[in-house]
């Protein structure tokens, strides 16, 4: 039996967008806390935690986003249109924050204040934009005949808009998480403090986005063992109204029995009890002053929410009208790509490994970036 070549592919994507959403998360998280930091001291220190891994960490961007295109050219040019807007704010701002950082430490006062300013921005809007991203994805493309057939704001609802800001919270979160890693003294008391509000932050709105979804959403409800009465809310949408999620819930209450397939419930039971595991070790290491701990619970409650994500939507990689089976490239391509994803790959993997290594430990006041 040979390799499965849309599968590994589809692999390879997963992984790429993982390991950018957990090792950018964390720079652009940083970014987003730039405004709560005390004084310029410590925002230089809290830049130059990132200084050396920043642009790295964006080039599983990069890999994600061009084996998308070379391998699932069908769904890549399905979820572009749909996804433009958010896409280019996403790019702009990534640009702005990558400018910024160059800038603001060769700049001198007047300078270095816009460019802080500019990188906090540049950071939060990228963060909110690849939320819009991920919920407009969740919530699904319209695709007729393998193109895209909907509206240009079709992912502009209030279900995305939750989406956006529980996926700042997440990023503030990863970003004081480092910031407790790298740092000492006040700058890392500052830190767990602004571990403890993001984790809150990301409990509510993980909790808010996961009822949200499973209720108004009905195709991911059934692949959770949750079918019944929500597939009637079809009809609702995204965007429908906010009594008809409160109708359901009501209706979940009062019958559980006819909302709940056990069978197909209770296994995907692990995936929330890894995102329980994180938040208790994150909760952990802040009460005992742990230094590791805190990030390695946040990794982990993002894992838990991707694999979730994993779950709800396979096969689909346009969801809900394309599968990867369906959107992905001549037999040949897949072929080809596979020799060179092969030498990439660990080429990538290797050189961040090292990076980090090198870099390990805490970043002090004298350290200086360049």
């Amino acid at each position: 039996m040979g390799l499965d070549l849309p599968l590994f592919f589809v692999g390879v994507i997963a992984l790429s967008v993982l390991l950018y959403v957990v090792l950018d998360g964390f720079d652009l998280g940083v970014g987003i806390l730039f405004p709560f930091a005390r004084n310029a001291q410590d925002r230089d220190v809290m830049m130059n935690t990132v200084a050396p891994v920043w642009d790295g960490n964006e080039t599983w961007l990069v890999l994600g986003g061009n084996v998308l295109l070379a391998a699932f050219p069908l769904a890549f040019a399905v979820l572009m249109p749909a996804l433009y807007l958010p896409i280019l704010i996403m790019l702009v701002a990534l640009i702005l924050r990558g400018v910024a950082f160059e800038f603001r430490f060769r700049a001198r006062v007047r300078g270095r204040a816009l460019w802080t300013a500019m990188f906090s921005l540049g950071s939060l809007l990228t963060a909110f934009a690849q939320g819009l991203i991920l919920g407009g994805f969740i919530q699904g493309v319209e695709v007729v005949d393998g193109r895209f057939a909907g509206e240009p704001f079709d992912w502009l609802t209030p279900y995305t808009l939750l989406v956006a800001v529980g996926v700042v919270a997440g990023y503030a979160l990863l970003g004081a998480c480092w910031i407790v890693l790298k740092t000492e003294d006040e700058l890392h008391g500052d830190a767990r403090r602004w571990a403890w509000i993001s984790g809150g932050a990301v409990m509510a709105f993980l909790g808010a986005v996961s009822l949200a979804t499973v209720l108004v959403h009905p195709r991911v409800a059934s692949r959770w063992g949750l079918p019944g009465f929500l597939a009637d809310n079809e009809a609702a949408g995204p965007d429908g109204p906010l009594a008809t999620a409160a109708e359901a819930a009501g209706e979940l209450a009062a019958a559980p029995d006819r909302a709940v397939d056990l069978t197909q419930f209770l296994p995907l039971l692990a995936i929330p009890a890894l995102g329980l595991a994180g938040f208790a070790l994150l909760a952990w290491g802040l009460r005992r002053k742990a230094h590791r701990s805190p990030f390695f619970g946040a990794m982990l409650i993002f894992l838990s929410g991707y694999i979730g994500l994993a779950v709800s939507f396979t096969p689909f990689i346009a969801p809900y009208g394309l599968t990867y089976q369906e959107a992905a490239a001549a037999p040949n391509t897949l072929s080809f790509m596979l020799v060179v994803v092969s030498v990439l790959m660990p080429l990538i993997l290797g050189y961040t490994a090292w990076v980090y290594f090198v870099f390990r430990g805490k970043v002090r006041p004298d350290a200086g970036y360049h």
